[in-house]
């Protein structure tokens, strides 16, 4: 009933445009003054007038928007329906030529921008008084912020702040010197980024908000760096569909975590080389529960694939990647398919049954320390053993790609683990040098944010139980990389590869883990007293620095910045044929695991802690 009242109003005061902008006109025209001669003129163009401009307002859609937040698209209506009206007015124009008095000329002037003025500005001026009625009374209380950032994303979040009790906008930063001493919805841009901690102790504030959805990660840290050392709690945004399409909400502001300060600048991938390798075709990916594995299978939903055959040795993990795609992929025919890669006959009746003719394999054993000790040859059976049997799967039932997910740990590699992702690398290269109308491909990264067993999340526990943190060494070393990233750049590799090729991701800068953790302990508010970081030694098979390219090799350059190609040591011709008698044995020590794997893989050097 209220909105039937509330729809009528505005229906009227539209109408009640006319009156203003009509009889305006003519008194604007007339000094206030208007001969009687001209009356007759402005009572037939209202009568005239009211009921074009009634269709005009409907046509123009002026009903759908709600005043309370009138915006741009509002105005936009309002203009349609005075264009409208205004083409109504040269109709009465050519209408009423032949009679005593004509219309003013002036009127094709003053009438619009009457109507234009009196339909948007009440919107505009309803709006203003609504929200001084509903927040208002907030002005002045919550904790004052400084929020980092004057752009659209700052924009759009202080409107949200204007309206929530829990915060109170006491100054913006922006690195951009033209918005310096200019102001954003009535709060000063006060300087940079570097004035922050002076801002911070100047209003007394201890919060922090980052609005830079779109800024490189080096902004985003020197920005929370100064805060924390200022003692200040730092937030930030999602990201930046959220924020360009206007859904940032009080809510959606979140701490600032480690993984937003390791962050990368967004990677661009040649969609359409990648779409013709996977539209309309059947890929398998094994491993597809795990990390990277999943990370592949909703970056191969994107590019509308006949079907994505999930392989995957954990039920729960097969389980929960096809829930996610039944809500968010609904479109996508997933095959979820529970198996060992160690299974040939599973294999076998996998490939014989939905011939794929893609295979991205993520499937192995990947954790250095507990591959080292103990679980060797499990190590090899899954790694050398599963790598062999579904690549030769793939070329017996004629998949165009295998591509296998290497790591950096196979370079001169001191580790169990490292040592079988080398050999499995080399079956492959070996397979490829037999020919057949499959192409070989092997993509190598590094540690990617948030992945299984990865240092962030344990950290993230210490810091919770209330320390201390546990880092191996002091000088330790590693290199990061999001699991988006790593799997648009295995995806961008597949598709230029031509077979054979070994692919190294760039990395980046390598981050010295003692810094990585004194960081986060930070981010949680603690300092280097309350929560302090314990070196325990490093574990069996780790090394203090990862490298990407082995001694040996060089690489070259492929049209993607981030992508380049190592020439590994070439292998044998029986390489094949003298390694599959090993897989045969039941079980080995760790001792004689290692010392066949350095038979084979010769760059091979086990660490001192494993002997």
């Amino acid at each position: 009933m209220i909105k039937a009242y509330l729809s009528i109003f505005v229906f009227l005061f539209d109408l009640s445009a006319i009156v203003f902008a009509w009889g305006g006109g003519f008194l604007l025209r007339f000094n206030f003054d208007v001969p009687a001669d001209f009356v007759s003129v402005m009572v037939w163009g209202m009568f005239f007038l009211l009921p074009t401009h009634a269709v005009a307002c409907r046509l123009a859609g002026l009903y759908r928007g709600i005043w309370m937040f009138a915006s741009l698209p509002d105005l936009k209506r309002v203009l349609r329906a005075v264009g409208f009206s205004t083409a109504a007015l040269l109709v009465f124009f050519v209408l009423y030529r032949n009679q005593q008095q004509v219309v003013p000329r002036s009127l094709l002037v003053l009438y619009p921008m009457l109507l234009t003025v009196y339909m948007g500005g009440g919107r505009a001026v309803y709006r203003m008084w609504k929200e001084h009625r509903l927040y208002g009374g907030l002005v002045g209380q919550g904790k004052p912020v400084v929020i980092v950032g004057a752009g659209r994303g700052g924009a759009m979040l202080l409107r949200e702040l204007e309206r929530s009790p829990d915060w109170r906008v006491v100054g913006l930063v922006d690195d951009d010197r033209s918005k310096w001493g200019r102001e954003l919805s009535g709060h000063l841009v006060i300087g940079g980024i570097e004035s922050l901690p002076d801002i911070l102790d100047s209003a007394k504030a201890s919060h922090v908000i980052l609005a830079m959805p779109s800024a490189a990660a080096d902004a985003c840290r020197q920005a929370t760096d100064l805060a924390v050392e200022a003692g200040a709690h730092v937030f930030t945004v999602p990201g930046l569909d959220d924020v360009m399409s206007g859904r940032v909400a009080i809510s959606s502001i979140r701490p600032v975590e480690i993984e937003d300060l390791l962050g990368r600048d967004p990677v661009l991938i040649d969609t359409q080389h990648v779409a013709a390798m996977v539209a309309s075709k059947t890929i398998l990916v094994t491993g597809a529960g795990g990390s990277i594995g999943s990370e592949l299978c909703r970056q191969l939903g994107r590019f509308s694939p006949e079907r994505l055959v999930l392989f995957e040795q954990s039920e729960l993990a097969l389980y929960t990647l096809e829930q996610w795609f039944s809500v968010h992929m609904p479109n996508v025919k997933v095959v979820p398919l529970a198996g060992d890669v160690k299974d040939v006959a599973r294999l076998v009746e996998v490939f014989s049954g939905y011939q794929p003719q893609v295979v991205f394999h993520a499937a192995a054993y990947k954790h250095v320390p507990l591959m080292e000790v103990g679980n060797a040859w499990q190590a090899v059976r899954n790694n050398v053993m599963g790598t062999l049997q579904v690549a030769e799967c793939a070329r017996r039932f004629e998949a165009e790609r295998f591509v296998l997910i290497s790591t950096d740990k196979a370079v001169n590699p001191t580790n169990v683990m490292g040592a079988t992702k080398r050999l499995a690398e080399m079956v492959c290269e070996a397979l490829h040098s037999q020919g057949g109308g499959t192409q070989f491909e092997m993509v190598r990264f590094g540690n990617v944010l948030g992945s299984t067993g990865s240092v962030i999340p344990k950290f993230q526990e210490q810091i919770l139980r209330g320390g201390p943190v546990t880092v191996t060494h002091p000088e330790i070393t590693r290199y990061f990389m999001s699991i988006p990233e790593a799997a648009q750049l295995v995806l961008q590799a597949a598709a230029m590869g031509q077979g054979g090729e070994i692919f190294v991701l760039d990395m980046g800068e390598p981050v010295k883990i003692t810094d990585l953790a004194r960081k986060m302990i930070q981010l949680c508010g603690y300092s280097g007293d309350e929560i302090r970081i314990e070196f325990t030694g490093l574990r069996p098979g780790e090394k203090l620095y990862e490298e990407l390219l082995a001694d040996a090799e060089q690489t070259r350059q492929t049209p993607h910045p981030k992508l380049r190609i190592a020439k590994a040591r070439a292998v044998e011709n029986d390489f094949l044929v003298n390694l599959r008698p090993w897989f045969t044995e039941i079980s080995l020590s760790d001792v004689r695991v290692r010392e066949t794997l350095k038979r084979w893989v010769p760059e091979y050097q086990p660490a001192a802690i494993n002997s």
